[in-house]
């Protein structure tokens, strides 16, 4: 569900427990961005201090009273916590309360659920609930969860309706996990298909990581219509977390017909349900793959260090490391005296709506991508014919013309590709 269409406002409290975290605040501003991201109206926030969350309530005996009051006073439904809660914290909570309960996990898979489009996103976002509710099953109230009296000891048979119920439910949802699991494998071959195929041309890629909402898909569609082999083929933008799910690639040609593939990924957040991360890996497979990541960041924010922080952790959990990386402070339009377009080493301040932004980022990427490339050109002889389809398999041509003496390629190659084929160069 996008901006442009009608969604029905649930207006929420936001809770959460101040742990002597010195985040807390910033995790708190992040909750209430999540919430609106997912519709969702805050009337009120409710925090406690404590060393940890009480097991049964999440929060103290006398917190959850004051919750139950403001809620009645606001005639709000609906509490959303920011951390992951128990089962058993939810069903007390909404016990004692009266209200629905949603934990942080639960509010970013709704978030999640609702941006899907493609299938492999769709099926990623179906395993992190489903498994999201596994521990989370419940009976309906009327039937019994404890076994029947009588022998059999731990027979089937002697297992309690209510436990039966509950059993189907848990083997049911984990055929549906499965069967997800291999439409996902499916779909991960055929791209590992196109990456192959990719690696075999020997086209450099470029991955666009960092928080969400930090202006990926903005620099991705700035360089697609500078650079695009199809000017028209832009990602869906749009201010808001969590814009874009999938990881879209474009194929960007420069002047000097040296090209490259630009990846946009999905965009983190701090505590990212390690489900959904989980899940995710498949999406995130380009930038395991990259040659080199770009790491976007919102410079106009003032949490833009935490954000950081949290870049880097997901990159760690999902396997994504020792490869190079340059940073981009985007944004910087919106920071008050600040210089740009600016170069410092690997670091690279702009504003991604700017063309002249853009310019200095493809030339900080060139630098590291492109450095080891040289445009040459080849006499190939007529006799040698096979050469001329391997260097159409492995390397750029950019003209080719026949001679007397045989196949006259201009081409840009690698260091390897120019020792390989030095006899060739005239």
């Amino acid at each position: 569900m996008y901006e442009n269409e009608l969604v029905p406002i649930t207006k929420v409290l936001l809770v959460g427990l101040d742990k002597n975290d010195p985040q807390f605040g910033y995790q708190m501003t992040e909750l209430t961005n999540l919430a609106t991201a997912n519709h969702l109206e805050i009337v009120a926030m409710i925090t406690q201090k404590l060393n940890r969350p009480n097991s049964a309530t999440y929060f103290g005996k006398g917190k959850v009273e004051e919750l139950k009051e403001a809620l009645e006073y606001h005639g709000v439904e609906m509490v959303v916590a920011n951390d992951e809660l128990s089962p058993s914290q939810i069903r007390n909570l909404e016990q004692q309360t009266g209200a629905k309960v949603m934990d942080r996990t639960a509010l970013i898979l709704d978030i999640f659920a609702s941006r899907a489009k493609t299938r492999l996103a769709k099926a990623q976002v179906a395993i992190a609930q489903l498994q999201y509710q596994l521990p989370r099953l419940r009976t309906s109230m009327n039937i019994r969860l404890d076994q029947q009296t009588g022998g059999g000891g731990g027979s089937f048979t002697s297992r309690g309706a209510g436990e039966t119920k509950l059993e189907m439910n848990r083997r049911h949802i984990e055929h549906q996990i499965s069967l997800l699991r291999q439409e996902i494998e499916e779909i991960e071959a055929d791209d590992q298909t196109r990456r192959a195929r990719r690696d075999k041309q020997n086209i450099k890629n470029v991955a666009l990581v960092g928080y969400t909402n930090a202006g990926k898909s903005t620099i991705m569609n700035g360089l697609v219509r500078r650079f695009g082999e199809n000017k028209e083929k832009t990602v869906f933008q749009a201010d808001m977390l969590f814009a874009t799910l999938e990881t879209s690639v474009r194929k960007l040609n420069l002047p000097d017909n040296q090209s490259f593939l630009l990846s946009d990924t999905v965009g983190f957040v701090s505590n990212l349900p390690h489900g959904l991360v989980a899940a995710f890996r498949a999406t995130l497979a380009e930038a395991a793959q990259a040659d080199l990541l770009v790491q976007v960041v919102d410079y106009a924010d003032d949490h833009y260090r935490e954000m950081m922080a949290t870049t880097a952790q997901t990159l760690k959990e999902i396997g994504v490391t020792d490869i190079p990386m340059i940073t981009v402070f985007n944004k910087a339009d919106l920071r008050p005296e600040t210089i740009y377009p600016d170069r410092d080493g690997d670091t690279v301040t702009l504003a991604a709506v700017e063309d002249t932004s853009l310019d200095l980022l493809v030339e900080t990427i060139r630098r590291h991508i492109l450095s080891d490339f040289a445009t040459v050109e080849l006499l190939v002889p007529f006799s040698e014919g096979a050469l001329i389809s391997e260097l159409n398999d492995s390397a750029i041509i950019n003209a080719t013309d026949y001679t007397e003496e045989g196949t006259l390629l201009s081409v840009t190659l690698t260091a390897p590709q120019l020792a390989r084929f030095e006899k060739y160069i005239q």
